[in-house]
């Protein structure tokens, strides 16, 4: 099968769109390559964790951009695509309306994920692209409305919870404390059900505390004490001063140490030392995802 696919991930924070292009006929890197990766910090979390639902401002953001993605699929030949909102949009109470506006305008239909289902997408991209068949894994991915945590026991998906405590509600002050003891109390048992517990970190954050980090980038592991360092680094400076020491940009800048917060109190809890950071996101599972169900198709 010779396609080129595309995902939109409509996130709290920022919005992105991948092209890859699949080739079953090639061998090692050339089988899948990616063609072309778009963020756009939208933030929708801004207005939905104040204000409760999308501002008409934002909305106006949203069609452009989406007319702007719509340029790029044509460009690139785009054969199919899925398109994705997730926390933002499943709490905005003018959510579907908005969807709704964007698919007239646009042609684009955006379908709205259940927290569930964005951590199934997430686990099935991992265990086929990661060493996870053997033993136990918390699959911990940070966004800026909620954390999907899925535990993977022997290659299989054992447990999957999804929490409302993102980088952007953090901020807002929208993360009531019953949460954190949810998602803690939840974790305990993780631990105590299955021991020895590799975490493995996805979201924009993580990779990007990863790269500022002082590990060895051949390891693709971040260790938690190195995590905790950078925090205690990071917390206390201004944005004007993360962004000047770490080169990051301001809607980076602001969510990077609530997203470490939530990290080590993940790691606190099921007693891990480290987090192994594969830099797999949700485009890359929305987009793997599509290009497996069009090749079952195929094979009937």
């Amino acid at each position: 099968m010779k396609k080129t696919l595309a995902s939109i991930d409509i996130g709290s924070n920022g919005a992105r769109l991948l092209i890859k292009k699949f080739n079953d006929k090639e061998v090692g890197l050339d089988r899948v390559k990616k063609l072309i990766f778009i963020r756009v910090p939208l933030r929708l979390g801004k207005d939905v964790f104040t204000l409760g639902k999308i501002s008409k401002e934002r909305e106006q953001m949203m069609i452009h951009m989406m007319k702007g993605y719509k340029h790029f699929m044509k460009l690139f030949g785009v054969d199919a695509y899925r398109a994705c909102a997730t926390s933002a949009m499943r709490d905005a109470e003018n959510g579907m309306h908005v969807l709704k506006k964007i698919k007239k305008e646009t042609g684009i239909k955006i379908e709205i994920v259940k927290g569930s289902d964005e951590a199934l997408l997430l686990v099935n991209n991992l265990v086929e692209k990661t060493d996870s068949n053997e033993g136990n894994f918390a699959y911990v991915d940070v966004g800026g409305g909620s954390t999907e945590i899925s535990l993977i026991h022997e290659g299989a998906l054992a447990e999957s919870h999804s929490y409302n405590i993102g980088t952007l509600r953090l901020l807002s002050g929208q993360v009531p404390p019953s949460m954190w003891e949810r998602m803690e109390s939840d974790l305990q048992n993780y631990a105590q059900k299955y021991p020895d517990i590799q975490i493995i970190g996805s979201g924009g954050n993580i990779n990007k505390l990863f790269r500022i980090s002082n590990e060895k980038q051949s390891t693709k592991t971040l260790g938690v004490e190195e995590l905790q360092r950078l925090y205690g680094l990071l917390k206390p400076m201004s944005l004007k001063e993360r962004m000047e020491a770490y080169g990051l940009k301001d809607d980076r800048a602001d969510v990077i140490v609530p997203a470490a917060q939530i990290f080590l109190s993940v790691a606190k809890q099921l007693k891990s030392d480290s987090i192994f950071v594969p830099n797999i996101s949700l485009a890359d599972s929305i987009v793997d995802g599509l290009y497996r169900e069009l090749r079952d198709n195929a094979m009937g």
